[in-house]
């Protein structure tokens, strides 16, 4: 490992040099592409750093205590290297961590769908929910929403809304989202106060760049209609809304979201994009069934992966047998609890599979 950490730090000394080079500050490509990597490599690099610090510190602690008489002297040393023995350990814990394989999709911006699923109204009122839960979320981390497509229901909720969260590594914090999410409430249009179970689900893609997904303009067809509202009535009378269809895939994307056709062409193309990459993706994940199913969750869609109970104010998390009693918060965009947890176990199996 040590090796391996001493390469990563020559090369990010290396990467230094060559992002100083006017010929590589002048071709943009190279620029970006160096900027990356090195920004790759800086968190372990500096984990790196001090680690070789700290050991040379506990070398000096322990000559010390071995040549030292006084006895206040030999505690202060001995109090010394506990805490470098600890930091060391604790460094090395998290190296490891660090070189675990990245996803590549980590740092990527973030295509999210959230669809009322079985329960009607109340389905879609619960995808309100969780499109506003992620929105609380990506501006507490600094990130941007943009809303890409939504079909309102007449309650307030979405059947569907399509949005993008613009943001360092937003992928790496939502991709666990993936799955179907199920909420347990008494709707208000419930006289009887009974208890009814409604599913949403969500989809997590990474958004893709063109470098990334070649597509032909003659393998998409293009049409164009007038945007429409609740319940399907037309809400303006120019043909802005665009609807495109990969040919060869047969996705097709819908977005009405602006006033400009050539303004939803774009956000349309996104999504596109990034469906035709994710189907890829999804396609080589099916090849490695085993790595699949070890994974936290990013796979099948089709998983019932949460569960939010109103009464209880708990929410459930049925990958990591997680339970917390503070739906009201998370509802608000609070987070972090589930998704370190998530994270924290996705670590643990990639770190037991390489032990194994």
């Amino acid at each position: 490992m040590l090796d391996q950490l001493q390469s990563l730090e020559d090369r990010y000394d290396k990467l230094n040099e060559m992002l100083s080079d006017p010929e590589i500050i002048s071709d943009t490509n190279k620029l970006r592409e160096y900027s990356k990597e090195q920004s790759g490599l800086e968190d372990v690099v500096v984990a790196y750093r001090e680690y070789k610090d700290v050991t040379t510190g506990l070398k000096d602690a322990k000559e010390m205590l071995e040549e030292e008489s006084d006895s206040e002297m030999i505690e202060l040393a001995k109090a010394e290297i506990d805490e470098l023995e600890q930091r060391k350990e604790a460094l090395e814990d998290e190296m490891k961590i660090l070189l675990l394989p990245k996803d590549p999709n980590d740092e990527k911006n973030v295509i999210m769908e959230v669809r009322g699923a079985a329960g009607g109204d109340e389905a879609a009122l619960f995808a309100g929910d969780l499109y506003r839960m992620y929105s609380r979320y990506a501006e507490a981390n600094g990130w941007k929403t943009e809303v890409i497509d939504a079909n309102t229901t007449g309650v307030g909720g979405y059947k569907e809304i399509i949005f993008i969260v613009n943001g360092k590594g937003a992928y790496s914090r939502l991709k666990f989202e993936n799955g179907a999410h199920r909420v347990q409430r008494v709707p208000e249009t419930e006289s009887g106060g009974r208890i009814h179970t409604s599913t949403a689900t969500v989809v997590v893609m990474p958004e893709a760049e063109e470098v990334e997904v070649d597509i032909h303009e003659k393998d998409i067809r293009v049409d164009t209609f007038a945007s429409s509202g609740p319940g399907g009535q037309s809400v303006n009378t120019t043909m802005s809304a665009v609807r495109l269809t990969h040919v060869p895939t047969g996705i097709v994307v819908s977005c009405q979201d602006e006033k400009s056709q050539i303004k939803n062409k774009e956000k349309a193309m996104k999504v596109l994009r990034a469906r035709i990459y994710d189907k890829f993706q999804q396609e080589a994940q099916a090849e490695y069934d085993d790595a699949r199913k070890s994974a936290v969750g990013t796979g099948d869609r089709s998983e019932r992966i949460r569960t939010y109970n109103f009464p209880q104010n708990r929410v459930t998390d049925h990958r990591i047998g997680l339970t917390i009693q503070k739906l009201d918060q998370i509802l608000e965009g609070k987070l972090d609890e589930i998704v370190d947890a998530l994270v924290m176990e996705d670590q643990t199996k990639r770190l037991s599979q390489i032990g194994e």
